[in-house]
């Protein structure tokens, strides 16, 4: 399993390290033209703001032209610029919208493409001369129904290639919930161009977005190896507590993390629907369930309201994470959202609690075993461990997005391992 793992991880680096299609390639392709504006922006909502002959010129200038080198801080999407709310609408969420009138004989070759920005807060409707060409998210409601932005590519309709001036509009739409510094709106200018080359600029991002979240789909998978070995070496003898734990909690953390991946790359599970299952589901019985874990590990039998608390806590967390969701409880959710921060700091003092109690109790034989949790916890609190300013919060191999927390299951993952070996060598010499 170990061997197995050690191949995962090195195949993830190298797939990483890939790429079929550098920046720089396409930055320099003359049949590709970044639409970087000024753009026209108005903060309000009009269905006759998509006809090509409405005039704008009252409305402000949006300009979307990135500085050199910058990426996103997730994934490492390039030429992300800040949204409205950096740019004089601090407070403003709901509709926008952004138009730009280019000439047709501007462009290069006939068969023209559009590629969509791969960035935007939350949902977006793309027209083109007045048609409505493509969206992001469901308009069909009252309210936008929300998913992951994911990199489009949408062709120019045929009557729109004879006009002399194509307008392009895009009607945003966001959520108060995502309301902070800097979001808002298109943070990577679109391109037109032509098709074949559209298209290479397409696979590109499609090639970060993938990239960007390999790590969430290897996951599960290490940490199901991890989770066989433990349930084989104990296999001999009655499976113990810690043992049932920990595999739980290599699960749960292993269907966490892949929540990830699903969200991003696939257009079936919006915003609503990752709230619950994510941070209101999965996160509190992940906390749960390893803390438990590290508590029969270290075989803490005292105090003896431990697991009660644990438990006590991992369901208040649950239902204080729900209730912070802003579309759930939108008058008071900021109030929760409170709460929840404050019982997540209990439960992290409570693991700190456990690996203390554990480092006393076993002394310099299970040194190993509290460098392990001590791994896992940097891991799994990375808001608090961010407050700390020690170590950043993500780094950037190979132009990828890579969290601290990614790095943090290597070590955990690689250290259990021996943690393992050592405790079988010790049931085979006794």
């Amino acid at each position: 399993m170990l061997f197995i793992t050690l191949l995962l991880v090195a195949g993830t680096f190298i797939y990483l390290s890939y790429s079929s299609t550098t920046e720089e390639t396409l930055r320099s392709d003359k049949n590709l033209i970044t639409l970087n504006g000024p753009w026209k922006f108005i903060a309000r909502d009009n269905m006759q703001y998509a006809e090509s002959n409405y005039d704008d010129s009252q409305w402000e200038n949006m300009d979307l032209t990135a500085p050199t080198g910058v990426h996103d801080d997730d994934v490492g999407l390039s030429g992300f610029i800040p949204g409205w709310t950096a740019k004089g609408h601090s407070n403003y969420s709901g509709y926008a919208w952004y138009r730009l009138k280019i000439a047709r004989d501007s462009l290069p070759g006939n068969n023209l493409a559009f590629a969509a920005p791969p960035a935007v807060d939350d949902a977006y409707q793309l027209f083109i001369n007045g048609s409505l060409v493509g969206s992001a998210g469901d308009f069909s409601g009252t309210v936008p129904i929300v998913y992951s932005i994911q990199p489009r590519m949408f062709l120019l309709p045929e009557n729109v290639k004879k006009e002399k001036d194509i307008t392009i509009a895009f009607r945003v739409w966001m959520s108060s919930a995502s309301l902070g510094d800097g979001a808002g709106g298109i943070h990577i200018a679109p391109t037109i161009g032509e098709k074949t080359h559209i298209g290479k600029k397409y696979r590109f991002q499609w090639e970060q977005i993938i990239k960007g979240y390999i790590v969430e789909v290897v996951w599960p998978v290490i940490f199901i190896l991890l989770a066989i070995t433990l349930f084989l070496l104990s296999r001999g003898s009655n499976p113990t507590q810690s043992c049932k734990w920990f595999i739980a909690a290599l699960i749960l953390l292993g269907l966490m993390r892949l929540n990830q991946a699903v969200y991003s790359w696939f257009y079936i599970e919006n915003n609503h629907q990752y709230d619950i299952v994510g941070p209101a589901i999965l996160r509190p019985l992940v906390l749960g369930s390893w803390l438990m874990g590290w508590r029969e590990w270290f075989n803490l039998h005292n105090p003896k309201w431990l697991p009660k608390i644990i438990a006590l806590l991992a369901l208040l967390f649950m239902v204080a994470q729900l209730l912070a969701i802003s579309w759930i409880s939108p008058s008071i959710y900021t109030y929760f959202q409170t709460i929840a921060d404050y019982i997540r700091l209990l439960l992290l003092a409570l693991m700190l609690f456990i690996i203390f109690q554990g480092m006393r109790k076993q002394g310099m034989k299970d040194l190993l075993a509290s460098a392990a949790a001590l791994l896992m916890l940097i891991a799994l609190f990375p808001q608090e461990i961010s407050y700390l300013h020690i170590i950043p919060g993500i780094w950037f191999p190979y132009g990828v997005g890579v969290s601290r927390g990614q790095f943090f299951y290597v070590a955990f993952v690689f250290v259990m391992y021996a943690v393992l070996i050592q405790k079988n060598k010790k049931v085979k010499s006794a």
